[in-house]
């Protein structure tokens, strides 16, 4: 496990984050993806005296850091090691029920990037893991190593929008087994060449596999609803995503509860009942300035939406 003592992830749009969560001291407020704190740290100066935070992440060496990182703020922030997709079940026992933020930064963290032992990086040679939680039982390593051809390269193209994902997937079962990043990295770059490549030509993959192993977008989907619910009226909802799949799952998901009528256009009179139960707050994605760009290059991809409890 990397050390605390390793940089510390960056957080990306952080003054964004903390004013469009309108945060205001006394306030209960819950992080959904607390990594090493740097969010949770600025939300906590916000909501002092008198305000709460619920911190959650699925990373056991995530939460060490925090912990350490926060300790600070004593009884003001409840740390939980567990999936936000079961943010309900966490509210409800640590009594965050009715909160007045809630903020997801669904990136990966530098600590996550500079663990070896997680294998989530292509540029560190380590074993196929990109599990979020040890306590998830499927690995980069099952699906590459036992998954049929095709599973595989369905997987890449639904996942990383990889346009050679067959070829690649045929590539992986032919060097079966595979025990390191760095295997797969090279069959990859094997597979689909770097010339004129602006990203390494193995991006998607891992990206597929990640999203694979941890089951991002269906959880996603699910901790979105369970935030409305949580919510009290007027409370902000926060999300910062990274690429295209999460971008449209959360976009999706703000519109449609944006919305009254939800039935097909085709339909002649509305039969869904549907009721919104968000307002938009931003009207169009925020971006990181390209100061934030030049100083944290991995925050380049970021996009934040926020929406209000009706």
């Amino acid at each position: 496990m990397t050390s605390a003592a390793t940089t510390l992830h960056i957080p990306v749009l952080l003054g964004e984050s903390v004013d469009l969560l309108n945060a205001q001291p006394g306030g209960k407020y819950i992080d959904c993806t607390v990594g090493t704190g740097g969010h949770a740290m600025a939300v906590l100066e916000a909501i002092s005296p008198g305000g709460q935070l619920l911190a959650i992440d699925a990373d056991p060496g995530a939460i060490e850091v925090a912990k350490e990182r926060l300790k600070i703020y004593g009884e003001a922030v409840t740390l939980v090691n567990d999936k936000f997709e079961h943010l309900d079940h966490i509210a409800s026992e640590h009594s965050f029920c009715q909160v007045q933020g809630i903020l997801f930064d669904l990136g990966l963290s530098s600590l996550q990037l500079e663990d070896a032992s997680q294998g989530f990086s292509f540029q560190l040679d380590a074993p196929l893991d990109m599990r979020f939680s040890p306590r998830q039982q499927i690995t980069a390593a099952d699906i590459v190593n036992t998954f049929p051809e095709g599973e595989i390269a369905s997987i890449l193209k639904r996942y990383g929008e990889e346009p050679q994902s067959r070829h690649i997937a045929r590539r992986i079962v032919a060097n079966r087994p595979l025990e390191s990043t760095g295997q797969l990295a090279r069959i990859v770059e094997q597979t689909v060449g770097r010339k004129g490549a602006s990203i390494h030509p193995a991006t998607r993959t891992f990206q597929a596999l990640r999203i694979a192993v941890n089951q991002e977008l269906e959880c996603l989907r699910d901790a979105l609803k369970q935030a409305v619910n949580i919510l009290a009226t007027g409370g902000r909802l926060v999300v910062i995503g990274y690429h295209s799949l999460e971008n449209r799952v959360v976009k999706e998901f703000v519109r449609q509860e944006a919305r009254g009528c939800i039935c097909a256009p085709s339909t002649p009179v509305c039969v869904c009942e549907h009721e919104p139960t968000m307002k938009l707050v931003t009207k169009r994605v925020v971006r990181p300035s390209l100061l934030e760009v030049e100083v944290n290059h991995r925050s380049r991809s970021a996009k934040l939406r926020a929406a209000e409890r009706l």
